[in-house]
């Protein structure tokens, strides 16, 4: 766009919405993550210090970081199947880099609990989301 033309030509509606909903997406995908950690720290009556925190946190993070590069989720940040993929990376990434990387277990219950929170999240925004946009009234364009 130049300051002469005063339009951008790859602007569009869709693409201003994209621009409006990507860090809403990322901002959930990242707080449902913190929230699933905080809780379990919370329940297992762990440190609750932010180093330790984000210690558990990181491998999950990581997995979060790699399904958005995997599935170039700012192309549709807020569509529910985006968020299965998400859901689905994030999970199994954030499980192999939890044991592998940062040495810490993976017990069959915690694999199942983290199974259905992250799913509830990540996916569960999403569907509400498109439930809620689904029932706003659009924006009518006038007539030439």
């Amino acid at each position: 766009m130049t300051p002469e033309e005063g339009v951008d030509p790859l602007a569009s509606d869709e693409t201003e919405r994209m621009d409006r909903r990507l860090p809403l997406a990322l901002g959930l995908d990242t707080f449902s993550v913190v929230l699933f950690v905080a809780v379990g720290r919370r329940e297992h009556e762990r440190d609750s210090a932010i180093s330790g925190l984000i210690g558990t946190a990181a491998p999950f993070l990581i997995g979060l970081a790699i399904a958005w590069l995997v599935l170039r989720a700012w192309n549709r940040p807020t569509d529910w199947r985006t968020g299965i993929g998400i859901w689905a990376i994030t999970l199994v990434a954030g499980m192999l880099l939890r044991n592998l990387v940062f040495d810490d277990g993976t017990a069959t219950s915690f694999v199942i609990v983290a199974t259905i929170f992250l799913a509830f999240f990540l996916v569960g925004w999403r569907v509400a989301f498109a439930l809620v946009e689904r029932r706003s009234p659009r924006t009518a364009t006038p007539s030439a």
